[in-house]
């Protein structure tokens, strides 16, 4: 979701939705309040009224009439991608008032508006505000403010011009060029240090949503997560998890949580792992229109990840010649490490930038790209490969199927 709308639509939520209730409460654990981690006062999440979190942000609190100006009364052609929540509209604002500005006049901004007849609710909005309205991080996306007026529920993003990970991995077409080696190696590390600051002492947040519908990227490619609205916060003193109803998106979840119910940040771990594999491959986490045997990613592939001899059986034909053998194989290793069946198994998200950060060292030392004229010979090519990518691109489209709580 987050200001693109994640693609895959989210796990079944509760049947409320609070969009006739101006001040919900924090019920159960279905609403992840953020915890003092960055401010100074030390206060339960569980105990925090609704009030008390949107004024513990620092944000700008929007007024209807002020968006919908923004927007110019959402107009259709403003539209910048549909998901779980809503719709998301492109808009301007004066980047130092905040007031509404004339298109094509000072920032831009995406401004995700709630359904009420959304999976979505009022929880998961507020979520967002709670966690992206106090947490600062350069992989994060920016949160400038929220609408919480009568019936309307509404979160204002910075823009971020190259949409989703989701669109340059999956859609076809003149305006997605595939994205290099290399532009793939600096995603992968953009959002694995997101990942980690969230995982921090300091922080201590379970993300639950990590897939590359919900990694946005700037004009330079740079990889900002988006979409708190599944976020937990992190056990405390000495508890090993958080017990929660399994929610997120087939492909992605790890396989203790779905059997369990029981999350941490490990879990966040093996989500990564299908994504990294994902951007090695080419291939969607679940593909039911891929032959019988190859649905499911992580199934079909894990078996060729430790080989080296096995991996060109899995790595995306379109990156033919730009990597070297033993970058490929350490990044298919690392993401097979990641998707262990046991998270003890896995590594840190500390340990996974550190990895991140040599593979990019190497490439940067000037190790040569394999000769595409040996080894096994690529299955075949897309016929949509050659593109320009100059246009603003398009925010992701419901694609895949959710999870549904237990």
């Amino acid at each position: 979701m987050g200001i693109c709308l994640s693609a895959q639509i989210k796990a079944e939520s509760p049947c409320y939705t609070g969009v006739n209730s101006k001040f919900a409460s924090t019920e159960g654990n279905d609403l992840s309040s953020s915890n003092s981690k960055v401010s100074s006062i030390s206060v339960a999440p569980s105990s925090r009224s609704e009030g008390e979190i949107l004024q513990s942000t620092n944000v700008k609190s929007f007024s209807f009439a002020d968006i919908k100006m923004a927007t110019r009364n959402f107009r259709p052609d403003s539209v910048l991608g549909e998901g779980g929540f809503g719709s998301v509209f492109k808009g301007w604002i004066d980047e130092h008032s905040f007031t509404a500005a004339k298109p094509g006049m000072g920032m831009v901004i995406a401004v995700k508006r709630l359904n009420p007849e959304s999976f979505q609710g009022h929880r998961e909005w507020l979520a967002e505000v709670n966690y992206l309205g106090q947490l600062y991080h350069p992989h994060l996306v920016k949160l400038i403010g929220y609408c919480l007026e009568d019936e309307h529920r509404l979160l204002v993003y910075e823009f971020m011009p190259r949409g989703s990970l989701e669109n340059h991995l999956f859609r076809r077409g003149s305006y997605f060029q595939p994205l290099s080696w290399n532009l793939r190696l600096k995603v992968a590390l953009g959002a694995a240090k997101g990942l980690a600051f969230l995982h921090s002492a300091e922080t201590k947040v379970i993300y639950r949503d990590f897939k590359t519908s919900n990694i946005l990227l700037d004009s330079n490619y740079n990889a900002k997560l988006s979409d708190f609205g599944l976020a937990k916060d992190g056990p405390t003193g000495d508890k090993s998890h958080v017990s929660t109803r399994v929610m997120g998106t087939y492909g992605y979840a790890a396989p203790e949580y779905l059997a369990t119910g029981h999350l941490t940040a490990k879990s966040d771990v093996y989500s990564f792992g299908v994504v990294l594999l994902e951007m090695l491959s080419g291939r969607r986490a679940v593909d039911k229109n891929r032959p019988s045997g190859e649905h499911n990613l992580v199934e079909w592939a894990k078996p060729c990840l430790a080989s080296k001899r096995k991996i060109f059986r899995i790595l995306d034909t379109r990156l033919e010649g730009q990597y070297s053998l033993d970058v490929a194989h350490k990044a298919a290793n690392l993401a097979f490490r990641c998707l262990s069946t046991e998270g003890k198994f896995r590594p840190r998200m500390d340990d996974v930038v550190k990895e991140l950060e040599q593979l990019q060292d190497s490439k940067e030392k000037g190790i040569a790209p394999r000769n595409p004229n040996s080894g096994p010979k690529p299955r075949r090519h897309s016929a949509d490969d050659a593109s320009n990518g100059n246009a603003t691109l398009a925010y992701p489209r419901p694609s895949a199927s959710p999870l549904y709580s237990k």
